[in-house]
């Protein structure tokens, strides 16, 4: 479970264990990941079905381990001192068509700094690095005008309503392989650390 870098991001693989923890607290949590905690952790829709959800998903599925939900960290002194500041992540590995799905929340407190962007920079980086997969969908609502810059600014276009039905009010944006190898050197670099 490698995490991605970013110039000024850890991109941290969910496990069992972190998932579980942050079940009990914040206090667990920080222990488990290693990692300070800010006391407005989770950020919104991020919840408590939503962590339940990735513990299931790793249960069915270890290539989830991989293609799951990441903590979005920031180095405090270094890549050793990190604090939590979002969440994001894939929704599974590629499917038979090379299509996965990402989403992410940024925690309030650090919000239009481009740090959003830069995590999907770096989630870009590493699903384009798979050959397998051709394009990254996002779902997101038409009143989360932020969410929608982010995307839009990540080269993502709008291709209609959403296509879960869990979430009618959702819209879907999406980019191609092509079009993320035609604007890769507008997008943070990224690099993936094993452990």
């Amino acid at each position: 479970m490698p995490r991605i870098h970013t110039p000024r991001l850890v991109l941290i693989p969910a496990t069992g264990e972190t998932l579980r923890a942050e079940l009990e607290g914040n206090a667990a949590f920080a222990r488990a990941l290693g990692a300070q905690v800010p006391d407005e952790w989770p950020p919104e829709l991020y919840d408590e079905s939503a962590i339940r959800w990735c513990i299931a998903a790793l249960e069915r599925e270890p290539a989830f381990a991989d293609w799951g939900m990441h903590y979005v960290a920031q180095p405090v002194e270094s890549d050793k001192d990190l604090r939590v500041i979002g969440g994001g992540g894939f929704k599974g590995p590629p499917d038979a068509a090379g299509l996965v799905e990402i989403g992410y929340a940024i925690l309030p407190s650090h919000r239009r700094r481009g740090y959003a962007r830069e995590a999907v920079d770096g989630m870009l980086a590493w699903a384009f690095a798979d050959a397998r997969v051709t394009r990254v969908i996002a779902h997101t609502l038409t009143e989360l005008v932020p969410s929608i810059g982010v995307l839009r600014s990540a080269g993502f276009t709008f291709t209609g309503p959403g296509d879960d039905p869990t979430e009618p009010d959702a819209i879907r944006y999406e980019i191609s392989r092509d079009a993320y190898v035609a604007t890769k050197d507008t997008r943070a670099a990224a690099r993936f650390v094993i452990g």
